[in-house]
């Protein structure tokens, strides 16, 4: 099948800039039914030489010292933001303004109105546009979805969702940097809320709907750190932790928690959804099941069961392997492109779009705030 390049310009070479670019890579390879092909066109980021190192390991064509260079190429058909969350709105703005295809790192930006400036400028750019909320393309989350929407949950009573880290518990943890700038507020815009809770919160809304009114706790256990960029002991300004209680708009009330307080967890996130009917619950580290309750089963053999998610008719595994044989969490970019791509080439909308992602970071920016005033903030 004859393919036409969709040339990327990369921001960024951490983490997600090695996990998208690793969809990218393998994406025609397990969805040749498509047309457009991924083309790691250039990569721009702040470390010259280890931007070109990154660059030949993976194949990029080029690098680029300047990303406005990079975003004002002609060759250049989508900018992929992955450096921190205080670049994405600049680099978004000028990138819709030169008329590219924009995918972003989560959250959309630091705040809402930085959000609010980001939805504006695609939209009127008319650009199409996403957002890196991963967990949806997992399949046992993806076969959640489909199970709810088909009615089998009935109605929804329940939400509860857990993000546990344990990286930042020594005082002797620098903020700011390359690495680090997650601790620093400036660079950051909030601690787990915007880093962790916001995917559970995208996940949440996308499951059970809009979110009506949170109240919620935060607290900074170290206040303060040698910040890397000056040397200096300066506070932190990030929360360390974040719990908060929700209403969503369909009546149920949910419970959110998550830390990097949480000493023997690298990467816990758990949901559990239950429903006059049936219960889930999905757990990152068996992230190829889906727990399942029914209480229309007989009562003699009425129990959890474990579905194990590897099946063809379960979502995205046609693409995959032999039934048995499951898939990991790189796999769900490598879904998030072949989705964007689909869209791209029937000129379909693909969620989340920075208008939805925009809804994220309001739920979030409310959080904080009740966090601030211990009152409960209606969205």
């Amino acid at each position: 099948m004859s393919s036409n390049p969709l040339n990327i310009g990369m921001i960024g070479y951490g983490f997600m800039g090695k996990a998208h670019s690793n969809a990218y890579a393998r994406v025609n390879h397990f969805f040749p039914e498509l047309k457009l092909r991924p083309v790691l066109k250039a990569l721009w980021a702040r470390n010259e030489e280890r931007a070109r190192t990154f660059a030949d390991t993976w194949g990029y064509e080029s690098v680029e010292t300047d990303w406005r260079r990079l975003v004002e190429r002609s060759d250049i058909d989508a900018i992929d933001i992955c450096s921190p969350n205080n670049t994405h709105r600049e680099i978004a703005l000028e990138a819709a303004r030169n008329g590219k295809v924009i995918l972003c790192e989560k959250p959309l930006a630091r705040n809402v109105a930085e959000g609010e400036e980001m939805v504006k400028a695609v939209e009127e750019a008319g650009v199409p546009n996403t957002v890196w909320y991963n967990y949806r393309r997992i399949p046992a989350v993806t076969l959640a979805k489909q199970l709810i929407d088909e009615g089998r949950l009935g109605r929804i009573f329940h939400y509860r969702a857990v993000f546990l880290q344990d990286w930042t518990i020594s005082p002797e943890l620098p903020q700011g940097g390359e690495g680090l700038w997650r601790l620093d507020l400036d660079a950051a815009g909030s601690g787990v809320t915007g880093d962790l809770l916001a995917h559970c919160i995208d996940t949440a809304i996308w499951l059970n709907g809009g979110i009506q009114s949170v109240s919620a706790m935060t607290e900074t256990f170290v206040k303060e750190r040698i910040h890397n960029l000056t040397g200096d002991v300066e506070k932190v300004g990030i929360d360390d932790a974040c719990a908060f209680r929700a209403r969503f708009e369909n009546g149920s009330l949910a419970t959110f928690e998550s830390t990097r307080y949480a000493r023997g967890h690298k990467a816990l996130y758990t949901f559990e959804i239950n429903g006059e009917h049936a219960s889930i619950t999905w757990d990152l580290h068996d992230l190829h099941r889906l727990g399942y309750f029914d209480h229309g089963d007989d009562s003699a053999v009425r129990g959890w069961r474990s579905i194990h998610v590897t099946d063809g008719d379960h979502p995205y595994m046609d693409h995959w392997w032999v039934p048995g044989l499951q898939i990991g969490y790189e796999h769900s970019f490598v879904h998030q492109v072949a989705d964007f791509l689909a869209g791209l080439e029937e000129d379909e909308t693909v969620s989340p779009t920075f208008a939805e992602a925009l809804e994220t970071q309001k739920i979030c920016e409310a959080v904080l705030e009740s966090a601030r005033t211990r009152q409960w903030v209606q969205l």
